[in-house]
Order: structure tokens, then C-alpha cells, then sequence
């Protein structure tokens, strides 16, 4: 459990990365606090990146910080549908620097892969829209998504085509 001290901290940090983000939007994605009560939880909107499958989507996510925030990593999970080999079927986005620092004990991940506290939100929503450019099927989140994008891709792209078109639909 994270000290007092610990918790203020990471309240203050994440403060000035709303902030600055507030003051100094970043192109892909909108950022802000679920409930202005709570700073560990963020509502964050991810536009689809141009030239890929996602283009002209509207996917929204949320971000829970833990207390101990910068020292852990925040969990990302889509609150819109998603097909993706590296999104959880329930939504949560499974990338390398949402992983816990340290070494993997699988031996799949470097540790300089995982989280370290040098990441912010912004580095992270980055990596996300990264991935959804570039997805890694070669440890998948969704084994049916990453199955599809190996061996039947139009299967996979008109599915993906279906989630941008609703997600279009629902603002």
C-alpha cells in the first residue's frame, strides 16, 4: 500500500501531466478526469490513427492510476469495442510499458520494455495509438483477434471496419 507521502505525490504528478496536457493537446488522442473528484481515473478518447484500420474511430478508454503512480504503472482498458491482438477481450490493453517493472518472468519482455516512471500519460496514449498501427501478434491479448489477423486478414479488417463505423455512430 502506498504511504501518505507517496499518494500526494503521485496525486501532484498526475495534476501537472492533466495540466499540461490541458494546456498543450497532444494530436490522436483527448485526455481528462472521469470524475473531477478522483485524479487516479482518467476518461481518455483515442482517434483512430490515419492510414490504418482504426482510422476515423472514436474509441474511448479508461485509465486508472494506481496510488503509487509513477513507481507502478496505470491500467488502460477500452470502454468502446475493440478487435485488436493486443486488447484483452474485456478491453484491457495489454503493451510492454503497462507491464510491471522488472524483469518478465516469462523472459518475453526486456525490463527496458516495461514501465519505468519516466513514462506519462502522453508517452503512454502514444504507445497505445502505436500499437494499434503496428499490432504485436506475437504475444497476443485476444488469440482470436491475432488469429485473425494472421490467417484470415479481410476477416479481421472488415470486423475492425464494423467497430469504427459504431464507434463513429455513438458520439
Amino acid at each position: 500500500m502506498a504511504s501518505p507521502a507517496t499518494t500526494l505525490q503521485s496525486a501532484l504528478l498526475l495534476q501537472k501531466q492533466l495540466k499540461e496536457l490541458s494546456k498543450h493537446p497532444v494530436e490522436g488522442f483527448s485526455a481528462g478526469l472521469a470524475d473531477n473528484d478522483n485524479i487516479y481515473e482518467w476518461e481518455i478518447m483515442i482517434i483512430g490513427p490515419p492510414d490504418t484500420l482504426y482510422e476515423g474511430g472514436f474509441f474511448k478508454a479508461r485509465m486508472t492510476f494506481p496510488k503509487d503512480y509513477p513507481l507502478m504503472p496505470p491500467k488502460l482498458k477500452f470502454i468502446s469495442e475493440m478487435w485488436h491482438p493486443n486488447v484483452y477481450p474485456d478491453g484491457e490493453v495489454c503493451i510492454s510499458i503497462l507491464h510491471p517493472p522488472g524483469e518478465d518472468k516469462y523472459g518475453y519482455e526486456d525490463a527496458g520494455e516495461r514501465w519505468m516512471p519516466v513514462h506519462t500519460v502522453e508517452t503512454i496514449l502514444l504507445s497505445v495509438i502505436s500499437m494499434l498501427s503496428t499490432p504485436n501478434d506475437e504475444s497476443p491479448a485476444n488469440i482470436e483477434a491475432a488469429k485473425d489477423w494472421r490467417e484470415d486478414y479481410p476477416a479481421f479488417k472488415k470486423k475492425v471496419q464494423r467497430i469504427v463505423r459504431r464507434s463513429a455512430d455513438m458520439l
